[in-house]
């Protein structure tokens, strides 16, 4: 663990400002859940995802579509991608989500895009495709995204699969 430099108070309640460069650096932003670690006189914060424990469950997912119907989904936190096919995973996998896939998370919004566009999955990655984007709502919160892609148009029993994904995600975390 490196030291930042920066010394901050404890207020009245208890609480503690992450200043602003830190939280930029790390992707925190307001309303983002940390977990607390302690490790003697030591107390460390880390980013909480609570599609963590979904993560290869979300990647088995993945991995059945792709071989039964060789359609790309990728599921998503609310920061990064946490599953993909296996032929996308160095390019994908575990990296920050594009600027346009946080403002379908912030907007609860679900795409259908038919004709082939360029989808920016990350900041430095893009795809020429048809897609359909789904976000995972877990008691009433956006917790991610599913996004489903194909090179030709999307068919309305493909648009099904996303759906389902997204609300079985959405249920699962929610037990």
């Amino acid at each position: 663990m490196e030291t930042t430099g920066v010394v901050r108070r404890i207020d009245e309640l208890g609480r503690i400002v992450i200043p602003k460069e830190i939280r930029r650096t790390l992707g925190i932003k307001d309303g983002s859940s940390l977990e607390i670690y302690v490790d003697k006189d030591v107390v460390a914060l880390k980013k909480h995802s609570t599609m963590s424990n979904l993560v290869e469950l979300a990647s088995i997912y993945t991995e059945s579509v792709y071989a039964t119907l060789k359609r790309e989904l990728f599921i998503t936190d609310c920061d990064n991608i946490i599953s993909c096919p296996n032929t996308r995973k160095k390019e994908f996998l575990n990296k920050q989500i594009s600027k346009y896939l946080d403002e379908c998370i912030k907007e609860r919004k679900e795409v259908i895009e038919e004709d082939i566009k360029k989808l920016s999955i990350t900041e430095e990655k893009s795809l020429l495709c048809s897609y359909m984007i789904c976000p995972i709502s877990a008691n009433g919160d956006i917790i991610g995204l599913v996004i489903l892609t194909r090179e030709t148009k999307i068919k309305d029993s493909e648009r099904n699969i996303a759906i389902i994904a997204s609300q079985f995600l959405g249920k699962n975390i929610e037990e």
